[in-house]
């Protein structure tokens, strides 16, 4: 990065849009805030537009910019814009008593799928064939759908991917369709691995849309800053990288909190409470990056298997709505201005009951003390702040796992509503610009690469895990990272059990800054 060069982080969240600017010694020079609209493009617009007017003529400093963005979460919660997919498994006769979707909500596997097929190929766990490839049988599938793209899973694929790449190949020959294949996408457990393949399929459309619509609005604000948009990993990707894994952006909010959490506070390992306008997140700092979930991942009343944060959601936020039976879980979200008592309105909110309780954020304008309230609402703010901090109480002590050492990190436009000490952790910190910290994560992430395999675990097992992570770092640097700079930071094996030929499976991570 030149000297003098900017950088602008984007999060695109479900009540606010928020975007930030950093200069070169990381510091943040611009922020804003700006409703999540409809079409949330026009908010990140909005965003865009005002921290620009912030920086004034420095605008033309800008050299990058970062996306986190709810496109491709919204498409699949909302079965909005989603692509045809034709999905193809390499596995028969193995795996036909389980057909591909098994599961999947009716709406969505008829929004999704163009067509299903279990055909030859495939490998075991040691990497011996299941079959050879049948290509006039894929030949015949592909005649007898219409479809945008091709989702195909390869039994046991992170072991060998031959098959897959071989079908990919086919496919762009002689059909000209955009492939998904699940060796690129998920880890071990066939049926996980396929839906989120599918589903990065589907999603080739909406990745185009947001790519153009973010490579546009910064043309048309004449800027010549090269677009990134954020993974779930809290690490970046470029623009061509995310229209191929399109799926990898969904949870890239969350991440991007925990990230921007670490580098505000300077605190590596920490809870960190995320409070929005309608819901509040809470994670676990790990050498500063999200603690990443073990479990399989829900996405649209799907089960995927592909890496996410470690995530616990309670509907707990600035927009809550506030009735005698408890704390929403419904909330106001943007229109707060307008309806909140603070602000005039006529809703109780949890933010009505923060400020009551004498919970403001710092600096705020248009605060102007505790909200106008008779003895009866006053009441039903007072049970409210109690029930919001018993519900923070009880997240937390799901999250730290018996840990009580670590610090809780409060984020969000709505960390104001946390009370000053938390049960479970040992101090609550309150870092600058923690209300944009999700645009900051964006910012000042790195680019990643990933892969999860099956290795021998006999002599030639260093050489392959040296493969593995030769790899890694080509895919991290696929995703825009400076190949001199790219590290391996996390490596993980576990043997594997009852198999002909002793083996492991390996997990490794590599992550390095953006290259210039």
């Amino acid at each position: 990065m030149t000297e003098g060069a900017l950088r602008v982080g984007v999060d695109v969240g479900g009540t606010n849009t928020d975007a930030v600017v950093l200069d070169a010694a990381d510091r943040v020079v611009a922020k804003a805030k700006r409703p999540t609209t409809p079409d949330v493009t026009e908010g990140l617009r909005a965003a865009l537009d005002a921290v620009l007017a912030e920086v004034g003529t420095a605008a033309g400093r800008v050299t990058r910019v970062m996306l986190g963005t709810t496109h491709a979460t919204n498409a699949v919660l909302e079965r909005r814009n989603l692509g045809r997919v034709a999905v193809l498994r390499l596995g028969a006769p193995a795996t036909t008593s389980v057909p591909p979707l098994s599961g999947w909500p009716a709406d969505l596997r008829r929004a999704v799928s163009a067509g299903e097929a279990v055909l030859p190929g495939g490998h075991y766990v040691d990497g011996r064939e299941i079959g050879p490839l049948d290509r006039d049988a894929i030949r015949r599938f592909l005649d007898g759908v219409t479809a945008d793209a091709v989702a195909v899973t390869g039994v046991f694929s992170p072991a060998d991917g031959g098959h897959e790449r071989a079908v990919a190949e086919l496919v762009g020959r002689e059909y000209g369709l955009p492939v998904s294949l699940s060796h690129e996408i998920g880890s071990l457990g066939l049926l996980e691995r396929e839906n989120a393949t599918v589903l990065n399929a589907a999603l080739y459309g909406v990745a185009a849309h947001v790519t153009e619509a973010l490579v546009t609005a910064l043309a048309e604000r004449g800027l010549a800053a090269r677009p990134y948009l954020a993974q779930n990993d809290g690490t970046l990707m470029t623009v061509e990288h995310a229209a191929r894994l399109p799926v990898a952006t969904i949870g890239s909010g969350p991440a991007n909190s925990l990230r921007g959490a670490a580098f505000l506070s300077g605190v590596a390992d920490a809870i960190v409470a995320d409070v929005g306008g309608t819901s509040t997140d809470l994670g676990v700092l790990a050498g500063g990056f999200p603690r990443e979930s073990a479990a399989a991942v829900e996405i649209g009343g799907v089960l995927t298997n592909f890496r996410m944060p470690d995530i616990l959601a309670i509907a707990l936020g600035g927009g809550s709505v506030v009735r005698e039976h408890g704390v929403g879980p419904d909330s106001v979200g943007y229109r707060i201005t307008e309806e909140a008592l603070v602000f005039g309105g006529a809703t109780v909110t949890m933010t009505d009951a923060a400020v009551a309780a004498g919970r403001t954020p710092p600096g705020a304008a248009g605060w102007d003390g505790a909200p106008a309230a008779d003895d009866l609402t006053r009441d039903l703010m007072r049970a409210a702040v109690s029930r919001a901090d018993a519900m923070v109480a009880d997240a937390v002590d799901r999250m730290a796992l018996g840990r009580g050492d670590r610090p809780l990190v409060a984020v969000g436009g709505g960390a104001f509503l946390l009370a000053p000490q938390i049960p479970g952790v040992s101090g609550v910190v309150r870092p600058d610009h923690a209300e944009v910290a999700n645009a900051v994560g964006a910012a000042i992430a790195l680019a990643s690469g990933r892969v999860d395999t099956i290795l021998p675990a006999g002599e030639s097992r260093s050489k392959a895990i040296e493969r593995a992570k030769e790899e890694a770092a080509a895919r991290a640097v696929a995703a825009g990272a400076d190949a001199a700079q790219v590290e391996i930071v996390d490596l993980a094996e576990v043997p594997l059990s009852y198999l002909a030929e002793p083996a492991v499976r390996v997990h490794v991570k590599a992550a390095g800054p953006l290259a210039r």
